[in-house]
């Protein structure tokens, strides 16, 4: 193909969808490099607050960043606005029945994130059975350990809790699969 000084990027811009593209691209670097939190999508700051309660107890921070650290709050409004829109309903519904547990269980209590650790504990143990929670469960595994392009994983506590090293390819060690070939 001749160079006719026309840049991949400009190739790329001129195509239908090449605005949508670097929109995207630009947006994930953005995201990418922000330190502040994000705002949410989805989630209502009251809600966000409850289910970063649960996160926190599903992932706690015990001596290493938790999910609160990593801010899976945001992966789950992200997750809820995108690729799993179709759970908000088992969120919404999952969150007043958790509510209405700890209203059962903890009279007088205000919100899931005010009760005590061990509490907190009680009230999950007590719907660990739910949709509900299996979601956030899974979520929070999700967002603590993913990309952090896609909320989460704030600082990469996840990827620095397991050692993984964020360099997306795989390099063997020169003359691996060169020792074991015959000549």
């Amino acid at each position: 193909m001749p160079n006719d000084g026309v840049s991949r990027r400009q190739w790329l811009a001129a195509t239908p969808l090449g605005a949508a593209v670097l929109a995207a691209q630009q947006h994930a670097h953005e995201v990418t490099q922000s330190t502040k939190p994000a705002s949410f999508s989805v989630l209502d700051p009251g809600a966000a607050h409850e289910i970063e309660a649960i996160a926190s107890q599903i992932i706690p921070s015990d001596g290493s960043p938790g999910a609160r650290e990593a801010e899976v709050i945001y992966f789950i409004d992200c997750a809820l606005a995108t690729f799993d829109h179709d759970k908000r309903e088992v969120y919404t519904k999952g969150l007043e029945a958790a509510r209405a547990a700890r209203n059962a269980m903890f009279p007088g209590s205000k919100s899931i994130a005010a009760l005590s650790p061990d509490d907190q504990i009680r009230l999950l143990e007590a719907i660990e059975k739910t949709e509900f929670f299996e979601q956030v469960r899974t979520h929070t595994i999700l967002g603590f350990f993913g990309n952090r392009s896609y909320g989460g994983n704030r600082d990469l506590a996840g990827w620095k809790l397991i050692g993984f090293e964020d360099c997306f390819q795989f390099e063997p060690p020169f003359g691996y699969y060169d020792a074991e070939r015959k000549r």
